[in-house]
């Protein structure tokens, strides 16, 4: 090499060292000021001012009970217009701002049943409707016979919490009146459904799911200008969600796949943890299989099948694959297995099905 190569490499080198070091010596501040834009930048999205006027849907969890590092408990989004709806307040509530959308906006929470995962994020989200946006109302929270009774063992769990956030904050900021849910059971008709919310342009209807020996259960089905979807809850197959969805644009139907289920019933086995067996061989008497989930869609001429309530996790190539058997025999349009994040948007005056990732 030339003398006159070298001396630029070098000065090359040199120069390289003393960026790295500078950058090295004012790590601080730059992280500082790149954080304060990244914080400003998120606390000033609003998803909802930029989707189209339609039926959008998304997973802020699309998990089971199991941990799941891509699925956390059972959380999907509705907004219908400009209306914002959460059904179910599982561990997935966290993804809510993480997906775009301020908790402050939330119309109302729906709940499909009391098991543990479908409710272990409603305090958490009740904080976060309340003290994020100064709501002076408390955010209607619909289910069926007993939700006024979850709902008052959480309202009284966070009463201390809400005392405290007001000497602190101030009524003004976090309005006392605002504070947590105001329950609105429904009961179901001889027929199994109820309309539980409806005006010029959106219709909430529950209906009853077989989720035995979990009573009430249900599902619930929207359906804004023209644009419909079904969220099945947790169920066995069910006669009452192939009526539902009937024709509707996206059926978001329960999955657990049985033979993974068997694997973890046999590892539970070796291991000698009998408690354990005895509930991975109950698990799936009560849940749909995804060639179940498939055939309902088939026979309901859905648009388009998600599956959430993912169980068991799918940590390994392939797993996905094994998870769905032969339900894409079953069922020719599009099947997709859920995941936080998902999104799938259904604009008004319009057959599209627009499917995105929003993290």
């Amino acid at each position: 090499m030339k003398k006159s190569s070298r001396s630029l490499v070098l000065s090359i080198l040199v120069l390289m060292a003393i960026v790295v070091a500078t950058a090295f010596a004012f790590r601080v501040p730059i992280s500082m000021a790149i954080a304060g834009k990244v914080a400003a930048y998120r606390l000033g999205i609003d998803a909802m001012n930029d989707l189209p006027d339609g039926l959008h849907v998304g997973l802020c969890g699309a998990g089971s009970p199991f941990p799941d590092d891509k699925r956390a408990g059972p959380c999907t989004l509705v907004v219908a217009g400009k209306q914002l709806f959460v059904v179910d307040a599982g561990s997935g509530v966290r993804n809510i701002g993480k997906m775009g959308f301020q908790h402050g906006r939330i119309n109302a929470i729906l709940l499909t049943h009391f098991h543990s995962d479908h409710i272990d994020g409603l305090g958490e989200l009740l904080l976060q409707r309340w003290g994020s946006a100064a709501n002076t109302a408390p955010v209607p929270v619909y289910g069926a016979s007993g939700v006024e009774t979850v709902l008052a063992g959480f309202m009284q769990a966070y009463s201390q919490d809400r005392d405290y956030r007001v000497a602190h904050h101030g009524d003004a900021t976090v309005p006392a009146s605002g504070f947590g849910g105001k329950a609105v059971p429904f009961v179901p008709g001889a027929d199994g459904r109820v309309v539980v919310l409806k005006d010029a342009n959106l219709e909430i209807t529950a209906f009853t799911v077989d989720h035995d020996p979990v009573h009430p259960a249900v599902g619930y089905r929207f359906v804004y200008k023209g644009r419909s979807v079904v969220i099945s809850g947790d169920t066995k197959k069910s006669a009452a969600v192939q009526r539902e969805a009937a024709g509707v644009d996206l059926l978001v139907h329960e999955a657990l796949s049985g033979p993974l289920t068997a694997l973890l019933k046999d590892g539970a086995a070796k291991a000698g943890r009998v408690n354990l067996v005895k509930i991975f061989a109950d698990i799936p008497n009560y849940h749909t299989s995804p060639e179940e989930a498939a055939e309902t869609a088939r026979d309901a001429k859905v648009g388009y099948l998600l599956l959430n309530h993912i169980a068991p996790p799918l940590p390994l190539p392939g797993l996905e694959k094994a998870f769905l058997g032969a339900a894409p025999d079953i069922y020719s349009g599009p099947i997709r297995i859920g995941a936080d994040g998902d999104f799938v948007s259904l604009p008004a005056a319009s057959t599209d099905i627009k499917v995105s990732r929003r993290f």
